[in-house]
């Protein structure tokens, strides 16, 4: 190619972001500019310069036409060159998941991934404001989690706020560093290099001023080169330069009747086309098609990509199709879709051409329109929600049919996952609003917050108002009684219609498991997975979610955490966040602390992804659950927020030993709640508990609170714990009737129980109860030539004190003298005089009010509230 002239700034920052790739440092670059402004010369030359550095390069660029296939967009880039990025059987495999889009992406991710391995590569996408929206949801998933990876993300697109672009840059911002690049008008100078580049020698005087009306668009200066660009005078303010028109217009008049017909009508067909196509609209042989084709290419208006034809750019194609009058454009249209649906194309194939020249109350455009979107909706359900929404607008505001339509858009607007657009539509259909004028109807009314409810049901977004409609028929009338039940409202007598009977069963599942009684919400959560589906039936993924919760808690922990491992390699991907979270949780009970980390921190990716963050609190709580584990006290704070439970379980690693009875109010939801009850030493909740749901953990739990100091008590509920298959528990239990046994004399019954506790949670990571652990049996003078449990302790910061420094500081930071404080803590003043200046030293202050204030910034609210 040749020399890139006028941005090497711009081509200096793609190469400085093309270094750091190799160097390991993955990062987006994207290039903004209006047509012909010339992205795709500088994207060039940056694939140029990567080829020439040894980069593994993948191209790609979108076409008009994408929108309807699923992945069209970028999979050019991914099956490109002789060692592709993702090989045959990778890319059929990937095809069986367009219908998961999470699931596709972190696949696409994985392979990505261990196909570069250290190789520094760059994916490049040219006109990426026409990519499928499979694409641009695969590029924010796949770039984010590449962030790590020797990667050059390249994207190139007009200015679309809000666009594809946009969305990317919000989706990887943080993680990786992103280059925007706004590409300006060229300078004149620059432009008339280009020429001199072109020409292969200088520029006479009068082609310099003609140059001078292309206003710094190097497209339009090679085009006028080429002679498809007239006219010297400024004429790209509007959609189109008119030089444009008319140098385009008179490259035609030179060529043959047959050809200047053909460039017409495919400029019609869009940017990319099939020439056998053109040839049934001609009603022409291909053969005889043949040389005015030839002709097109070498007037350098057509390329020839194989499979199919292309416009040498989207201008020169606007161009083209400028001179072709309105009218014959809409019969061309029309033409086109009747062909594309009789050759049996499909209706999503012909759903632009229908568009371009439907008319309000068409009916056979409606019709078409609607069954695009109906064969969409499996692949690309964005794009069906799009169609579905323009077969509406073309319906009659009083027309009985729009009100069916208006029921489709809900229905394919809540299948796209667009939750909030279609209750918004919703609540205008059925206002009586401009949006529509016909009658409406009970039965309508019920069948839309049918479609809705349940999507509102997981976010507790049900209202009950809603769910009232006075006339509707008795099934859907049974149906939204149930989910009012749902709702809050009062349970009714047992209805026909079985999917109202598979709501209320819901319904009695959510109510038995607040209240504690795993087993019995556990029967409910199954009998309602096994009534049939319909209108109104809540996602059986999400039931089966609360199902799965319900079994862990009922002695089948392994068995629940083997499903959800299960439904996470291929089940649902719109609720893989639920099932993300639902795994840390049961990772953590099961002790698997790498593990539960891992699944939090990707549930809150998903969130992201997906735009809802419902469960992030209960993610952000197994995370903090897991650094108190550790013994990383800071971190668990800032994940805390306001979560009292994680503040009291806080205040109490700091020495606060008041705080443990704040613990009582752990809430029935909160992850394993009953390690906490343990803590607290709250028999009567365990027993209400183990009462509720009689499982091996409840029960063992309740002994061993209940067991108190008494040996033969606290060596059953050990001896219970081990078969409820929560080491956590167990080493808790473990650990108090290793200590009691200890105190009353029995040395080698009481260190072999704490070694076990100890190198149980060495081995699951759970630093901070093993530390605990440890420093028992080195006071009881147990000697071993490694202590593996407890990682240095911090040499300063609150992490640095000692439980007794931290007790000591709190306490004067109450308000407490040396004397007061040693009055509580049961030691002498120059004792806590001694742990004051540790701690000081510690925390690097001087004062009493230094220390105040620290510990005021650290607590909120204060540890003893």
């Amino acid at each position: 190619m040749g020399p890139l002239r006028g941005r090497s700034a711009e081509l200096r920052r793609l190469l400085d972001a093309l270094r750091a790739a190799a160097d390991g440092q993955s990062s987006l670059a994207v290039v903004t500019g209006e047509p012909g402004i010339g992205k795709s010369a500088l994207l060039a030359a940056a694939v140029e310069q990567a080829e020439r550095h040894g980069f593994l390069v993948a191209c790609a660029s979108a076409q008009q036409t994408d929108n309807i296939s699923p992945l069209s967009s970028l999979a050019p880039a991914l099956r490109a060159g002789k060692e592709p990025l993702v090989d045959t059987a990778q890319f059929m495999e990937l095809a069986t998941l367009n219908t998961q889009p999470l699931w596709l992406a972190e696949r696409l991710a994985d392979l990505i991934g261990h196909r570069l391995d250290g190789t520094p590569a760059v994916i490049v996408l040219d006109d990426a404001q026409w990519s499928d929206p499979l694409t641009a949801f695969v590029l924010r998933v796949v770039a984010a989690r590449l962030a790590d990876s020797q990667l050059l993300w390249l994207v190139a697109a007009r200015p679309s706020p809000g666009g594809v672009t946009d969305q990317l840059t919000d989706a990887v911002r943080g993680q990786v560093p992103i280059h925007a690049i706004n590409l300006a008008p060229l300078a004149a100078e620059a432009i008339q290099d280009i020429a001199a580049d072109l020409l292969n020698g200088p520029v006479d005087p009068s082609l310099a001023i003609q140059l001078a009306g292309v206003q710094g668009i190097p497209f339009l200066a090679e085009q006028l080169i080429d002679g498809l660009y007239l006219g010297t005078a400024p004429d790209t303010t509007g959609p189109l330069p008119t030089g444009l028109v008319e140098g385009v217009r008179r490259r035609t008049s030179g060529l043959s009747e047959l050809s200047r017909t053909l460039v017409r009508t495919a400029s019609v067909f869009g940017s990319e086309f099939r020439l056998e196509d053109v040839a049934v609209l001609m009603a022409e042989p291909v053969a005889r098609l043949a040389d005015p084709l030839e002709e097109a290419i070498q007037s350098g208006l057509l390329t020839d990509a194989g499979s199919v034809l292309r416009f040498r750019h989207e201008l020169l194609r606007s161009a083209a199709l400028a001179d072709v009058p309105p009218s014959a454009q809409r019969a061309l249209h029309g033409a086109i879709a009747s062909q594309l649906m009789s050759a049996g194309r499909g209706a999503a194939a012909a759903a632009p051409h229908v568009l371009a020249v439907a008319q309000p109350g068409d009916a056979s455009a409606i019709a078409t329109l609607r069954e695009a979107a109906r064969g969409l909706l499996a692949t690309m359900s964005t794009t069906a929600a799009e169609v579905i929404q323009e077969a509406f607008d073309l319906t009659l505001v009083d027309d009985p049919l729009r009100a069916e339509v208006g029921e489709e858009v809900v229905s394919i607007l809540l299948a796209a996952r667009q939750y909030d657009r279609a209750k918004a539509f919703a609540d205008d259909l059925l206002s009586g609003s401009v949006l529509y004028r016909g009658p409406i109807t009970p039965t309508l009314q019920a069948t839309v917050r049918l479609h809705l409810a349940p999507y509102q049901w997981p976010t507790n977004r049900l209202d009950v108002r809603d769910l009232t409609v006075p006339g509707a028929e008795p099934p859907l009338s049974e149906r939204l009684t149930a989910f009012r039940v749902l709702a809050g409202a009062e349970a009714p007598g047992t209805p026909e219609d079985p999917v109202a009977r598979g709501v209320l069963l819901v319904a009695a599942a959510e109510e038995e498991r607040a209240a504690g009684r795993y087993a019995t919400a556990l029967q409910y959560y199954v009998q309602a997975r096994r009534v049939p589906a319909g209108l109104g039936s809540l996602p059986d993924a999400l039931v089966e979610v609360g199902e799965l919760y319900c079994r862990a808690e009922v002695d089948e922990l392994p068995g629940g955490l083997e499903r959800v491992r299960e439904l996470l390699s291929g089940g649902d991907s719109w609720v893989a966040p639920q099932l993300a979270v639902l795994q840390a949780r049961l990772e953590y009970a099961s002790g698997n602390l790498a593990e539960a980390e891992q699944a939090a921190n990707t549930g809150l990716r998903w969130m992201s992804q997906l735009h809802d963050s419902t469960l992030a609190p209960v993610a952000h709580q197994v995370l903090a659950l897991i650094a108190l584990q550790r013994g990383k006290l800071t971190h668990a704070r800032e994940l805390a927020g306001h979560d009292p439970t994680i503040n009291a379980l806080l205040a109490v690693a700091d020495g606060d030993a008041k705080a443990a009875a704040r613990l009582r109010d752990v809430p029935p939801d909160f992850p394993e709640r009953t390690d906490v009850l343990v803590q607290a030493d709250a028999e009567d909740l365990l027993a209400e508990q183990a009462a509720a749901t009689p499982s091996t953990a409840h029960r063992g739990a309740l002994e061993l609170v209940a067991a108190g100091n008494d040996l033969e008590r606290l060596a059953a509920a050990t001896e219970t714990l081990r078969t409820a298959h929560r080491p956590l528990l167990l080493a808790k239990a473990e650990e108090l009737y290793g200590g009691a046994v200890l105190e009353s004399g029995d040395r080698s019954t009481g260190i072999a129980a704490l070694e076990h506790a100890l190198d149980t949670l060495t081995t699951l990571g759970a630093t901070a109860p093993a530390g605990r652990i440890q420093a028992v049996l080195q006071a009881a003078g147990v000697r071993r030539r490694r202590w593996s449990a407890v990682p240095p302790r911090a040499q300063e910061g609150w992490d640095a004190l000692t439980p007794m420094e931290r007790r000591v500081a709190l306490l004067v930071a109450e308000g407490h003298t040396n004397r007061s404080a040693a009055e509580e803590l049961v030691v002498s003043a120059s004792t806590v005089g001694t742990h004051l200046r540790s701690a000081f030293g510690k925390l690097g202050v001087n004062s009493r009010v230094q220390l105040t204030r620290l510990v005021l910034e650290r607590f909120t609210p204060p540890p003893n509230a």
